[in-house]
């Protein structure tokens, strides 16, 4: 087996480049490929993960699930609950900043856009 690449990939309905937007804003470290224009695939990376976002073309009737969701370490706080914030802004929260036992600050939202993200302080 020769496998060249494995990315996370993120498919959307005309909304990618808003998501990239912000994720670009929350994560400022990270990198993309986002250039004026729709977006067809634009590639972004995170601390080393790289993640491809796509308009689809054509409608469809499924989204994004929570049972699959990006899960980011922090070290420190004050960037976890900025990230919360923002990505939980017009979205859903799951579970609120805590401490869940297995996690001593933890928290778990779905953005505006349906992605899932589970953030966890290391």
């Amino acid at each position: 087996m020769s496998v060249a690449r494995v990315s996370t990939y993120l498919m959307f309905e005309g909304r990618a480049a808003e998501a990239l937007a912000l994720y670009g804003e929350v994560f400022p470290e990270s990198e993309s490929s986002l250039r004026d224009g729709p977006v067809y695939m634009a590639e972004w990376r995170l601390a080393g993960h790289e993640i491809l976002l796509v308009d689809s073309p054509a409608r469809h009737d499924f989204t994004f699930t929570p049972s699959t969701s990006l899960f980011i370490e922090f070290s420190d706080a004050g960037a976890q609950r900025a990230a919360y914030d923002a990505l939980s802004e017009g979205g859903q929260v799951m579970m609120p900043l805590d401490d869940y036992g297995f996690s001593q600050r933890f928290g778990w939202v779905a953005d505006r856009f349906g992605v899932s993200w589970q953030l966890d302080l290391v």
